[in-house]
């Protein structure tokens, strides 16, 4: 089953594509086993090393999870799971889009916004305005998590590394979506990120003021290389929150509605009191 070599897409992309179409059709239930590495490299006809980024994707999204010496597995159910991709892309279809983010880092974004960025350049989506706000922790100010295991205090190395991940992501979406601007491919386009002096214990997305993805950062102790020696931290891992959805135009039944405009209340509240520009 070889990929489509007019599809301009990188294969990779269209690996992650077939496996999520499979997921999601129940090809694959919660709790299977999917193929090894090897196997889905042979089936698409790839490296293995573009089945592993493939799989870094749909674990990203939350479809997928590792167990050490076991496989890769559909996540259960239970957890609800839900891939923030296809909505944001959705989301690019739109005349005015608009995406506001509160969390560590905005990796997971950068990663996400790529493809609906380069449909734009190459004139396949034409929206009129593009605004997107970025919340994330003032790495100048101690955080009380992530922590040193050993005292649990604050660790000054492991902010000035985190900042240096927070800003590779941050700054490359300022960077891209303002390009478009510049190009006059987007009428109307910016983006802002600021800083606050809080602890990020989840992770917010509002997508067109219609659709919030809210979930929790797990702690988890893990050993990092800080200054050339090994530090133990308490770290929040933002790849493994599980994301929950609401939606606007859900049934009168539901909270859905209440929870976007919640959400967007409290984003607001955040952006325009205490949080302050993220000087480059």
């Amino acid at each position: 089953m070889a990929l489509d070599p007019d599809d301009p897409r990188p294969p990779y992309v269209q690996v992650a594509n077939a496996l999520r179409a499979a997921i999601l059709t129940k090809v694959f239930k919660a709790g299977d086993k999917l193929p090894s590495r090897a196997e889905l490299a042979k089936k698409y006809e790839v490296a293995p090393m573009t089945v592993q980024n493939a799989l870094r994707e749909l674990r990203d999204e939350g479809l997928i999870v590792s167990r050490q010496g076991s496989g890769v597995f559909v996540r259960e159910r239970t957890e609800r799971p839900v891939g923030l991709r296809p909505h944001i892309e959705r989301a690019f279809n739109a005349e005015r889009v608009t995406i506001d983010f509160a969390g560590f880092s905005g990796e997971t974004l950068h990663g996400i916004m790529q493809e609906p960025l380069d449909k734009i350049r190459i004139g396949r989506l034409t929206p009129e305005s593009i605004h997107v706000r970025i919340l994330v922790p003032d790495p100048r100010v101690p955080w009380s998590v992530p922590s040193t295991v050993d005292t649990r205090a604050d660790s000054p190395a492991f902010r000035k590394r985190a900042e240096e991940i927070m800003r590779r992501h941050t700054l490359a979406i300022v960077d891209n979506v303002t390009e478009l601007g510049a190009l006059g491919l987007v009428k109307d386009a910016t983006a802002e990120v600021r800083v606050h002096p809080a602890a990020p214990l989840f992770k917010l997305y509002l997508i067109n003021n219609e659709e919030a993805f809210f979930g929790f950062y797990p702690v988890r102790e893990h050993v990092l290389s800080l200054g050339g020696e090994p530090q133990a931290i308490y770290d929040l891992m933002g790849k493994d929150a599980i994301l929950f959805q609401h939606s606007s135009t859900d049934d009168d039944t539901s909270t859905g509605s209440q929870y976007v405009d919640q959400a967007r209340t409290w984003f607001d509240s955040m952006w325009n009191t205490i949080s302050t520009e993220y000087k480059r």
